[in-house]
């Protein structure tokens, strides 16, 4: 376990403020072991409002589902997350990024990044509803993060996202030994965590979206049922 796992896990966490843009109780808080402090995102289950197209579930687990995915598929894009309890209750807690400012996330996003190749790639497997310009996190040495991953996992293709600029292009040898091992991992027992955070209809949906990607080689297109992009963009 990292010191910032165990100060996120065991730490005591006080709410310092709130992100008022955001749609749920998205919390901004501070976590303290002993003489270290981390600033973290706190997202208690309490504070969700209902979706109707996700009925099931929460949006707490499916963040730390997706965080799950992206360690499986060796990525790391997620900013470390865990489950605990807090001032509210139960909820996400998400180590908070500190972005590079100088970066116009407004051209950014459209690049022909391998960062950004990435996170379209790890958004195709979890079949993000909602990858906004503004959750992208680049650092300022350069290490791209994503954050708001709980509509997440729907059992029907979803797929809405700025990232299309690889739409249909074949998947490098890196990504299909990516899918491959997560693929692995789905069929075995370490995935028993995983299960325990979704629907049982979800994840076989999850382990379908895999082996489609795995079989066609190439990242997905846009669906012609389903907006393809979110709105607002960022």
């Amino acid at each position: 376990m990292s010191d910032v796992e165990k100060i996120l896990k065991e730490g005591e966490l006080v709410v310092t403020g709130r992100l008022i843009d955001a749609s749920n109780a998205t919390l901004l808080a501070q976590c303290t072991l002993g003489d270290q402090s981390i600033k973290c995102i706190y997202k208690p289950i309490a504070g969700e409002r209902p979706l109707w197209d996700f009925p099931d579930g929460n949006l707490a687990h499916r963040e730390f589902a997706a965080y799950l995915i992206s360690e499986y598929l060796a990525l790391k894009i997620v900013p470390l997350t865990i489950l605990r309890d807090g001032p509210f209750g139960q909820g996400m807690v998400q180590e908070w990024i500190d972005i590079d400012v100088e970066i116009d996330l407004a051209k950014f996003f459209s690049q022909d990044d391998p960062q950004l190749r990435k996170m379209a790639l790890f958004d195709a497997v979890i079949n993000n509803t909602d990858r906004k310009i503004g959750h992208l996190l680049p650092r300022p040495d350069g290490k791209l993060f994503g954050c708001d991953h709980g509509v997440t996992f729907h059992h029907e293709y979803k797929l809405r996202t700025v990232l299309w600029q690889w739409a249909g292009s074949d998947l490098n040898k890196e990504e299909m030994n990516s899918l491959e091992s997560l693929q692995e991992i789905l069929r075995t027992n370490e995935s028993a965590k995983l299960q325990s955070l979704i629907t049982p209809v979800e994840f076989v949906a999850l382990q379908s979206r895999t082996q489609e990607l795995i079989k066609m080689s190439s990242f997905p297109l846009p669906s012609t049922d389903w907006p393809a992009i979110p709105w607002p963009a960022f």
